[in-house]
């Protein structure tokens, strides 16, 4: 998702204009490199405009950062939040049963199974065009006291709520309530989300879609791969009951 280098300079782009450029410009140096190996005169060579230019838009490195951050954090929240509340609708229905939801409904943990994959095609699309922002969220090297690393740490906070909420729902739906179980899958979510933005990063020709779709089948894979048997009574397990 390389931005090509602008030779038009300032003269004639509007000032709102020249930011978007600079925004995205930074925003993929800063996703791409990390924050303390992004460099302003890159930034600022990407658009075509002077370091100094890029002070008086944003300020410091830092301000540079916390305004790259902020529409990505935002945005990732709100679209998480809005297919957690999708998936929380379908399965409403489902949950009050066949007089409600009708005879072919799959029932209320079908309806939460679908909440993952929503989830996904959210953060897919709101990352289309920039998806090295992403990391902008998880950046590891900004100043510890900085208002950047602060706000960061407040979309993770976010992200991570939701997702321990999405998982335990996801269980509880199956019938599943101990939270031990609720919080490993929480963090398997969470790095499996991880692992598959990263892999999407790395093949740009696979669109928003096209990774729902995929992930729509390895899902179906897994999902067949999976013992159904109780736990303690899955064949070829050789403690069977002792598994704990």
């Amino acid at each position: 998702m390389a931005t090509p280098p602008s030779r038009a300079g300032t003269k004639g782009v509007p000032r709102a204009r020249r930011e978007e450029q600079i925004l995205a410009a930074a925003t993929e140096e800063f996703g791409s490199r990390g924050y303390a190996a992004a460099s302003l005169p890159a930034v600022a060579a990407r658009v075509g405009v002077t370091k100094t230019l890029l002070h008086q838009y944003f300020g410091a490195k830092q301000d540079l950062y916390l305004a790259c951050l902020t529409p990505v954090g935002d945005r990732l929240v709100a679209v998480i939040r809005a297919a957690v509340a999708e998936g929380a609708a379908a399965v409403a229905p489902s949950a009050a049963g066949p007089s409600a939801a009708g005879p072919s409904a799959a029932g209320p943990a079908a309806a939460v199974a679908g909440t993952p994959l929503l989830v996904l095609r959210a953060i897919f699309t709101a990352l289309e065009g920039r998806r090295e922002a992403w990391f902008l969220v998880y950046e590891t090297s900004l100043p510890p006291d900085s208002e950047a690393a602060r706000r960061a740490a407040e979309y993770r906070s976010a992200v991570n709520r939701l997702a321990a909420d999405g998982t335990a729902g996801l269980l509880a739906a199956a019938g599943h309530e101990d939270p031990l179980d609720a919080d490993a899958l929480n963090h398997v979510w969470q790095g499996l989300v991880a692992t598959l933005v990263r892999w999407w990063i790395k093949h740009p020709d696979q669109s928003p879609d096209a990774m729902a779709r995929r992930c729509a089948r390895l899902f179906a894979v897994a999902a067949a791969l999976a013992p159904t048997a109780a736990q303690g009574d899955v064949p070829g397990n050789p403690l069977g009951d002792r598994a704990d």
